[in-house]
């Protein structure tokens, strides 16, 4: 019996689509046999010796062994999106300007690991049923993924960094929504609490930004914040989305599958949109170093980031993304001897706290369900009872 990278996936009935009815019912309010739920402690109002000392009982509480390598998660995933803000800017400079081509690289290299592995695992004639049956959600994920990704980039062409920064938070309500549409998790009032917490933390950063003088002028601002917000709007689905997936599906198959039609549909449009681009573009060995080290980040990221979504969920992951400034900060103090405010500290303290409160009340347990099933018409090869995500 083999042994896979994401040993979960055990062969069982499951729904030809996402997206139907039964499963959007689906809470762990109602299916208990399903989620292991921890209650917090309740706090203690009868004097105020014991209220504290139940608050300090329930901050106890919070530091499972989920919630600290959400937490970690979280943070890594930060950092790899500072990385590739920073390898962009690095080939910005060297006059390396091809935003489709560059993410095509990202979606080749999941695409060429993920999807050997699920033939490996279903069979060549399984993973070809898979496709014909439940290929249209994963296009329709890799489609909003791919447009998502330009549209933010585009926008940061024609607008200022702070309405980037201010607008791309856009995506955190959006993810809120259709989390709530797929899973319908109970949203707690500290969750809500969390949340702006977390944006008032990203509103300390931009004004840092503004008090030192790091914004650039708009060359259409209008044009910039719309394409900013339907490309935040498409992250937040596609986040969410992913999320919906990766919690009934396994990992590899929905990876696999995202970098497969990543690559066709952000193949298609880089050949149309920037082929006479690319034979002017410097191809020297630093640029395909900056282009090595993007696709690397951005593969952890997508790596880290469905297994974030399963123990935590996707929301989660878009608060996490807020510290990522403040890592910018350490990168550019030593690459573009940035000065260093006292305002980004507070901020940074501010978004963890945020992340913190975010499940003050409520567990990562709590949702959404994490019933990874390879499909009913699959042969798998191994089984096992153990859950990437679920500790």
């Amino acid at each position: 019996m083999s042994k896979s990278p994401y040993p979960e996936d055990v062969k069982s009935d499951r729904a030809d689509s996402p997206f139907d009815a039964s499963n959007l019912t689906d809470s762990p309010s109602t299916q208990n046999g399903q989620v292991r739920l921890s209650v917090r402690p309740p706090l203690d109002r009868s004097s105020p010796l014991a209220f504290i000392r139940s608050v300090w009982r329930r901050f106890l509480s919070l530091w499972t062994k989920r919630f600290v390598l959400s937490l970690l998660a979280g943070q890594v995933v930060s950092l790899c999106i500072t990385c590739t803000n920073v390898t962009t800017t690095e080939l910005m400079n060297r006059n390396w300007s091809l935003p489709t081509t560059q993410t095509f690289f990202l979606y080749f290299s999941l695409f060429i690991i993920y999807t050997p592995y699920t033939i490996y695992q279903y069979g060549f004639v399984g993973w070809l049923k898979m496709i014909y049956k439940d290929g249209w959600k994963y296009i329709i994920l890799a489609a909003c993924d791919v447009e998502g990704n330009f549209l933010v980039v585009k926008a940061y062409q024609y607008t200022t960094l702070l309405s980037c920064m201010l607008l791309d938070a856009w995506a955190i309500p959006v993810c809120l929504l259709f989390c709530w549409i797929y899973m319908r998790p109970k949203y707690h009032w500290t969750q809500l609490l969390g949340v702006v917490v977390c944006v008032g933390g990203l509103g300390m950063l931009v004004a840092s930004d503004e008090i030192t003088d790091k914004d650039y002028p708009a060359l259409n601002r209008a044009k910039g914040d719309v394409f900013m917000l339907v490309g935040a709007s498409l992250y937040g689905f596609t986040n969410a989305t992913e999320e919906f997936f990766v919690r009934r599906s396994p990992l590899y198959e929905v990876i696999g599958q995202l970098g497969m039609w990543g690559v066709l549909i952000n193949g298609i449009q880089a050949a149309g949109l920037e082929h006479k681009a690319m034979t002017a573009a410097s191809w020297n060995g630093a640029t395909i170093g900056l282009l090595v080290a993007y696709t690397a980040a951005m593969f952890i990221l997508y790596t880290v980031a469905p297994i974030l979504y399963r123990m935590a969920s996707s929301a989660y992951y878009n608060l996490s993304l807020l510290s990522s400034d403040f890592y910018g900060l350490l990168f550019g103090l030593f690459l573009y001897h940035y000065s260093v405010y006292w305002l980004y500290f507070p901020a940074f303290v501010v978004v963890i706290l945020g992340l913190i409160i975010y499940f003050w009340h409520a567990t990562p347990e709590e949702q959404g369900k994490i019933e990874p099933r390879a499909p009913e018409y699959v042969n798998q090869r191994g089984t096992s009872t153990r859950v990437v995500g679920q500790v």
